[in-house]
């Protein structure tokens, strides 16, 4: 066992604070990583807070790693010490499922997650807000040298879990694309959706973020609120990746898909939204649908797009003593578009 520095919550009603955890030493098949950077999802703060129901304390968050190796197991062969690694939600699963042999183990009823979770040998996972990690070698994943490793953090959550429908529902050249939301998920989702040549069309209720979203690679931008400008674009969707995690009207967006277009929901509000009008899909032959993350092969090959294509998030770096101001932030949609640690603040301290 490894004493380790870390910041944790230890309820859901005080800040985070410094903490110390213990990490196991590297078995046969594990690999042990210097954490040098970790993103700040809004899921951290969810986690946090409680509001999904299933927080346990104390909780130290974070499952967007980015570090290098420094210890490997007798079995490990795919990564070498100094390498570049990232850590995503998931650290471990069953293996043997069919949702694991098809690659899809954030689907897995063992999945193991990087915090908040129970670990195979029955301890709490703790996450990346701490100076290392101890990791399954099979959820270890290469990250390029030519990216910037600060900056490819929070692909390993609001990355994936964009990326993934868009490949999954084969976005691409021809077709007219909504996202829903210029935050840490849509901005990414921005980026993809037009690396893979769709027109794209972000939807926020902020006219602040229309400039922004065409820097970002959006051809239009639509003020949600305003119904004149929505119904220009009636039935005009085949795709709308939704990634506000507030509650709101579905039908909204539902409205604007084409026959057999699809709004698929990434983000998960702590109350149920208000329930859609069935002959708006009925008619339409549309559907509602739901994505979570990805599977490491895809997280993989994601990374891998993302260093082919030179995408990466838009980050503001901060030490984590800042750590509660950044959550008071996020809350505030004051970040543009993701905070990320710089652990060297924690190692220092």
């Amino acid at each position: 066992m490894t004493n380790t520095k870390a910041y944790a919550a230890f309820s859901h009603q005080s800040p985070l604070a410094p903490y110390a955890i213990d990490r196991r030493a590297p078995g046969a098949h594990d690999v042990q990583i210097e954490i040098l950077y970790c993103g700040v999802c809004h899921s951290d703060i969810h986690q946090v807070l409680n509001e999904w129901g299933n927080s346990h304390f104390p909780m130290v968050p974070g499952h967007e790693i980015v570090g290098r190796v420094t210890g490997i197991g007798s079995s490990v062969e795919s990564f070498k010490l100094g390498e570049l690694v990232g850590v995503g939600c998931m650290v471990n699963s069953c293996h043997h499922c069919p949702d694991c042999e098809d690659h899809q183990e954030q689907f897995c009823n063992q999945t193991v997650f990087t915090y908040n979770s129970i670990d195979v040998d029955g301890s709490p996972t703790y996450g990346g807000y701490s100076t290392q990690i101890v990791v399954n070698q099979d959820f270890v994943l290469h990250v390029s040298e030519k990216l910037d490793p600060a900056s490819v953090a929070p692909l390993l959550c609001a990355g994936i879990t964009t990326y993934s429908p868009l490949r999954h529902w084969r976005v691409g050249k021809g077709q007219k694309v909504g996202i829903v939301g210029l935050g840490g998920l849509g901005h990414m989702g921005v980026k993809f959706a037009r690396a893979f040549g769709a027109e794209v069309v972000l939807f926020t209720t902020s006219p602040s973020k229309v400039a922004d979203a065409k820097q970002l690679g959006a051809n239009s931008a639509v003020i949600s609120t305003d119904p004149e400008q929505m119904n220009q674009h009636l039935a005009s969707f085949d795709f709308i990746l939704d990634t506000v995690s507030a509650p709101h009207n579905l039908d909204a967006y539902t409205s604007l898909l084409k026959r057999d277009g699809t709004l698929c929901l990434v983000g998960v509000p702590d109350h149920p939204h208000p329930s859609p009008q069935v002959g708006n899909l009925i008619f339409k032959r549309r559907q509602i649908a739901g994505s979570l993350i990805g599977g490491i092969q895809e997280t993989q090959e994601m990374l891998d797009f993302c260093a082919e294509h030179n995408i990466t998030s838009d980050i503001e770096l901060i030490p984590i003593q800042k750590i509660n101001d950044a959550y008071e932030r996020v809350l505030k949609s004051d970040v543009k578009y993701r905070f990320v640690i710089d652990i060297a603040s924690l190692k220092s301290s």
